[in-house]
């Protein structure tokens, strides 16, 4: 690196005897000054890098005197609490502050943990829960219980899936519900080929236990399963707040024994599926939307119901916020490959007691948002076009349908005298 500086000495002035010395010895001196000057230049510049970095040759991170990092505050809501806890955890930049605690002011929120044994009775819940002692029961248990992913499988199909079928029907069930899972595989949960498609039918169960005065049933749950090798069951209990748990049990099992299924249908066991309808409409669509398609009857803008009367009553005191668009539980259609990624993501998401709004959760964290379609209806058809048996042709899922109903309806779509303009 040299410095170009201008000379000031002529030879014009050189020759008028501008100075004392010869005009030679002074261009010299000059030459001689100007090589000592870019020597001093590039010695700065040397020193100045080297003290940029250490001994490893890695650049040194200048630490600022304040703080970059705002102090992040702790929700008093449960469920959002806990969620933070989550999303720190899981945030590559801000967990690896944790072997480094003078890169960022940790907060101390952080040391409120859940039990080591996720499924141990969380006995905080009580005390950090304002309210916890006049909630409804069922409230109480899944919030003692919500950390609890991992329960013995009592029935199990591991092999059903060896023969990669298309589509996998997942339906919610009930242990007592042995006509509605009749119904189903006489009709639109017919497992087989379907229109040059495998299908292959699964149901999910808990435990119906006397706690929740259950009759015991268990025998006649093992014939069925014997019989017909559709049955998934686990032994946690199976209650409303609990379907998000038969959830995430569902993906984990799917991960280890169906990862090749192409798609996947869940639906609660009370709906109409067009099994037909949606064979067709996979077929034709486009593989580029194939890979992160889920559908149903997308819901937007809500937002938790505070009223204890109702069904989905969720207080402050567990959580706030808006819920993100999330598909009716009734029933969605999505991808096999897009749920190998749900599985995956439910870890990073704290559960929560509605399951249709969780696995919106989950989706979000994905990066993903369901994609409405007209063709399901989880909150039923008008109740002129009930027994109209064209309405069905044209539609994927309707709720809700009694066992009978779907048999008459799966013989309309069947009927090749049906005739609908």
């Amino acid at each position: 690196m040299f410095l170009h500086i201008p000379m000031f000495y002529s030879e014009s002035v050189a020759q008028k005897g501008g100075g004392n010395m010869p005009s030679s010895r002074r261009k010299a001196r000059v030459i001689c000054m100007i090589l000592i000057l870019n020597i001093f230049i590039c010695v700065l510049v040397v020193v100045s890098r080297n003290l940029g970095q250490d001994k490893s040759d890695r650049r040194k991170v200048r630490i600022p005197s304040k703080r970059f990092w705002r102090r992040q505050a702790l929700s008093k809501s449960f469920w959002n609490k806990e969620q933070q806890h989550l999303d720190f955890f899981f945030n590559p930049i801000l967990s690896s502050a944790l072997s480094n605690s003078s890169l960022l002011d940790l907060p101390d929120w952080l040391n409120d943990t859940a039990p080591l044994n996720p499924c141990e009775t969380d006995g905080r819940v009580s005390t950090q829960i304002w309210d916890f002692n006049t909630l409804p029961q069922r409230f109480q248990d899944f919030l003692r219980h919500m950390h609890c992913r991992t329960y013995p499988m009592l029935i199990n199909q591991p092999h059903i899936c060896d023969n990669k079928p298309y589509l996998l029907l997942a339906i919610k069930s009930l242990a007592p519900h042995f006509d509605r899972r009749q119904a189903i595989r006489e009709s639109w949960g017919r497992a087989g080929v379907l229109a040059n498609r495998g299908v292959v039918t699964v149901f999910l169960l808990g435990s119906a236990t006397s706690i929740d005065f259950f009759p015991d049933l268990s025998w006649m749950l093992e014939h069925e399963a014997e019989l017909h090798r559709d049955i998934l069951q686990w032994e946690y209990r199976d209650t409303f707040f609990n379907l998000t748990l038969k959830e995430v049990l569902f993906l984990d099992w799917f991960s280890q024994h169906c990862p090749q299924v192409q798609y996947i249908l869940k639906a609660d066991d009370d709906v109409f599926v067009n099994t037909l309808q949606i064979i067709d409409f996979l077929e034709g669509l486009p593989e580029a939307r194939a890979e992160d398609l889920f559908i149903g009857d997308v819901i937007d803008n809500a937002g938790p119901h505070r009223d204890p009367k109702l069904k989905y009553f969720i207080p402050e005191s567990v959580f706030v916020g808006q819920y993100p668009p999330y598909a009716g539980g009734g029933g969605y259609l999505y991808s096999g490959e897009l749920a190998l990624r749900l599985s995956a993501i439910s870890g990073q998401v704290a559960l929560y007691p509605i399951d249709d709004v969780y696995t919106g959760m989950c989706l979000k964290k994905l990066g993903l948002i369901p994609e409405k379609h007209k063709g399901f209806r989880t909150f039923g058809i008008e109740e002129k076009y009930r027994y109209n048996p064209c309405i069905y042709k044209s539609l994927m899922l309707v709720h809700s349908r009694t066992p009978q109903e779907m048999i008459q309806i799966w013989s309309w779509l069947a009927d090749p005298d049906v005739e609908c303009q």
